[in-house]
């Protein structure tokens, strides 16, 4: 089948195909394994196809596609990542104060020789851990210990490294009872003027405050499908239409793409997705990430650390300027 023949055809049609083919395909691997090489060109044939199709799903993409890989239940969460990159890690807790945030992970570890902090939003896998980590959605105790953590890796003069991955910081009335708002703008403030070097990366959702909260450093980065804005589609959509069902074109409006981020020097970099996004590749993703961190982390370590304060400072200072004709 041509190029030219999936252009007509819907992205749902597309991925259908794409699952019709993965189970020919596994059908035809487990033939080959058994000695049945017959199947050999049938198979080459059906991956071609199979990437050609992914290509043409991908090259169609609307912003409120990219929302929807970025929450894709398969998609790789923050300790996945630790998981692939860091080594010895060592998870801290607690905030000293009222408990344990556990839908925000903290701990020490390395990157190849690299000693750092990694600091994320963790969302949890299975239905029970999702209930326990609320979804990724951080209490303000998950603030104050991200925090707490960052000040102990500025004391040993470690680098801190942000995997961001939330819809949103819990917005219930006891995380405002506790100080959320408070939480989040005390963290902003807090690493404005970490006196250590800042990486943050956006792995998937990248939802307001409580992405900001630990979203402020040297180096912003985002993955190719992941997405970063001031609200979700569907809550800016009930708010400018009173309708859900307007999000498609909420996420138009909100610019909350990598490419729009670049375009608009919010992020300084795009990290590229394997062919059908992270999901279908987890660890060639950790690779490319673990690639990125360490040029940045072997440049950061050259910047004397008040030019490193003052560059971060010029670089918020300048974010959302522009010429009044």
């Amino acid at each position: 089948m041509g190029k030219a023949a999936f252009g007509e055809r819907s992205i749902a049609e597309l991925e259908n195909m794409i699952l019709e083919l993965e189970h020919r395909i596994e059908d035809l691997e487990n033939a080959s394994l058994k000695g049945e090489s017959e199947h050999d060109d049938e198979l080459r044939y059906l991956r071609e196809e199979q990437e050609q199709i992914q290509k043409e799903i991908f090259a169609k993409l609307t912003p409120y596609d990219i929302v929807k890989i970025a929450r894709h239940p398969l998609r790789p969460l923050s300790t996945d990542y630790i998981n692939f990159i860091v080594e010895d890690f060592v998870e801290l807790h607690g905030d000293k104060r009222f408990g344990d945030d556990k839908a925000m992970v903290c701990g020490f570890g390395k990157i190849d020789e690299e000693k750092v902090l990694i600091v994320g939003h963790r969302k949890g896998k299975s239905t029970k851990e999702r209930i326990a980590c609320n979804f990724g959605m951080p209490n303000p105790e998950g603030y104050r210990k991200s925090l707490q953590k960052m000040k102990l890796a500025e004391k040993f003069k470690l680098p801190v490294i942000t995997l961001i991955d939330t819809p949103g910081a819990n917005p219930d009335i006891g995380a405002e009872e506790r100080g959320q708002a408070h939480a989040i703008a005390e963290s902003i403030y807090e690493m404005s003027r970490l006196r250590t070097p800042i990486i943050n990366i956006v792995i998937g959702e990248g939802g307001s405050g409580g992405a900001l909260g630990i979203g402020i450093g040297d180096i912003f980065a985002i993955l190719e499908y992941a997405y970063y804005s001031v609200i979700s589609p569907e809550g800016c959509a009930a708010i400018l239409w009173k309708n859900g069902e307007m999000a498609p074109e909420a996420a138009k409006k909100l610019h909350l793409t990598a490419k729009d981020l670049l375009n608009l020097c919010i992020a300084d970099e795009i990290i590229p997705e394997p062919s059908g996004a992270a999901h279908k590749d987890p660890e060639k993703t950790a690779s490319t990430m673990k690639s990125f961190l360490l040029k940045y982390l072997h440049q950061l370590k050259t910047i004397p650390t008040d030019k490193l304060i003052e560059d971060r400072y010029n670089r918020y200072r300048k974010i959302g300027k522009y010429l009044e004709v």
